[in-house]
């Protein structure tokens, strides 16, 4: 059974930073697509950053361009999203998702990704 797992979420204050780890297990390759998405009360469902584990691809949604970072451990089977300067937009559940593919041209669209964590609630306090 795959297993996605995130952790690191907290409150922060404005313009302060926060780094989520995403953990996958389960699975029997090391080559996927992981990405970031987040949703706010009453907002649909925003894909934030994607990563191909082997190499290549990393895409950020315009409004988390220049402040988050998102970087793999494959050693450890985990991903990571620094976010800096975080402003009270940026509140929201984030949850880690998954897809094993050789392809590395990944996407920000939920329905690619098969495997989902139950996410981690960011707070961001102006």
């Amino acid at each position: 059974e795959v297993q996605v797992q995130e952790t690191g979420g907290g409150s922060v204050d404005t313009g302060g930073s926060l780094t989520l780890s995403c953990t996958t297990s389960g699975y029997p390759s090391n080559h996927f697509c992981m990405a970031w998405f987040r949703q706010a009360p009453g907002k649909e469902r925003e894909g934030v950053a994607t990563i191909y584990t082997r190499g290549g691809s990393r895409y950020y949604a315009d409004s988390v361009k220049g402040r988050f970072t998102i970087s793999r451990d494959n050693a450890k089977n985990t991903i990571y999203l620094q976010m800096d300067n975080l402003k009270p937009e940026d509140t929201a559940m984030y949850t880690c998702a998954a897809v094993g593919t050789r392809d590395p041209l990944c996407t920000l669209v939920a329905g690619f990704y098969n495997y989902w964590g139950q996410g981690t609630q960011v707070t961001v306090s102006s």
